[in-house]
């Protein structure tokens, strides 16, 4: 479905990212994981289209998208949660909804937009029970309900989702991650950048793991999870010497 090939961004001086490779098969869910600055959002905002100017080719579903805008690639069928949520705090939570939904404006799809807010609802009931709310008074786990809602409101094929757990208590990112999983198993294709590395491995079918700019490993998401460089480097895990 999305094929990443010897992409390069540099900030100025600053190499971000250095001959990055990788694939997302349909259906899957594939994860990316690294230390702060290692390059993560920077890789989701190049497939997005929010970063532009860069070398090397993104390909989705057959077809080079590394020069279209990102209004463009949400009509294609992706979508993009930012890190943070970046939601509109002054307007509703039906409002930020139906922003998501740009892309179909018009009498001709008022029908198919109603019945994926109803879809949405009926995945996140509280975000109905909240729907004259202002976002910005929702708490933290309602908050990324909401952002994950507004991407759905797209219909995408790819979801693209930037550190989903930040910020919220556990209890509450593991009823994210089981909403990440419900959506996948609806159909949606993921991949997620998450600091949270044992738990983005455990759901993930594939996973990347980025370090300054350069891809240092990959594989399935249960065998990085007993790797020892990734024990160590980012679940906590020393190894005992004998």
């Amino acid at each position: 479905m999305l094929k990443i090939k010897n992409l390069k961004v540099n900030y100025g001086a600053v190499k971000a990212l250095n001959s990055i490779s990788l694939k997302v098969e349909p259906g899957q869910i594939v994860s990316i994981i690294g230390a702060n600055g290692a390059g993560k959002s920077t890789l989701l905002k190049s497939v997005s289209g929010l970063i532009r100017g860069f070398d090397g080719n993104v390909i989705f579903e057959g077809q080079d998208i590394s020069a279209l805008l990102a209004s463009r690639m949400v009509k294609l069928g992706i979508s993009h949660i930012l890190e943070g949520r970046q939601l509109f705090a002054s307007l509703t939570t039906v409002d930020n909804l139906n922003l998501g939904a740009f892309a179909y404006r018009g009498r001709k799809n008022r029908a198919m937009v109603e019945q994926t807010r109803e879809m949405v609802f009926k995945t996140f009931p509280i975000l109905q029970e909240r729907a004259d709310q202002f976002a910005g008074t929702l708490s933290g786990g309602e908050q990324q309900m909401l952002a994950i809602g507004r991407a759905m409101m797209a219909t995408p094929r790819l979801l693209l989702l930037d550190e989903p757990s930040l910020g919220l208590a556990p209890r509450i990112v593991q009823d994210i991650f089981a909403i990440i999983k419900r959506l996948n198993q609806q159909g949606v294709t993921i991949l997620l950048v998450e600091q949270n590395a044992k738990l983005a491995l455990k759901t993930s079918d594939y996973a990347y793991v980025l370090e300054t700019g350069n891809m240092i490993l990959e594989g399935c998401g249960e065998d990085l999870l007993s790797n020892d460089m990734v024990q160590q480097a980012y679940l906590g895990v020393t190894k005992t010497a004998v």
